[in-house]
């Protein structure tokens, strides 16, 4: 349900950026979430559907997923995450709870567990286009 919470604070967001940009109407809103967030798109996409006020009613929303990349503190190596080597038990946990990658996810290179997520984290409004 942290969907609907992030519905309302890309909102929230889109729609002081559309007062300080003085757009009467919004036509699109672009958002990139990241692949560790653990969002479920369909789910974000109705609730922004449904949570969206008068001067977004024509509003598209588009949702990308940012790619995730990885960064082993041991040995210094660079990655990008791939849920299609993690079983579907290990998706669903690391979906509620990003913190758990570390127990399932180790570096390609030397094994270690100890890594950062240096991209692939977070959501971001992209772009906002409307009228004037």
């Amino acid at each position: 349900m942290h969907e609907w919470a992030l519905a309302e604070a890309v909102i929230a967001a889109a729609q002081q950026i559309a007062e300080e940009e003085k757009l009467k109407e919004v036509r699109e809103v672009t958002i990139k979430v990241g692949e560790l967030q653990g969002v479920e798109k369909d789910i974000l996409q109705f609730a922004l559907s449904q949570l969206k006020p008068a001067n977004f009613k024509n509003a598209n929303f588009h949702i990308t997923r940012a790619k995730t990349t990885l960064k082993c503190r041991a040995c210094g190596n660079t990655w990008l995450f791939n849920e299609k080597k993690l079983g579907k038990d290990t998706v669903e946990a690391i979906h509620f709870v990003p913190e758990v990658a570390h127990t399932y996810i180790k570096c390609p290179k030397c094994g270690s567990p100890d890594f950062e997520i240096t991209e692939g984290r977070g959501i971001w409004l992209e772009s906002i286009k409307g009228v004037r």
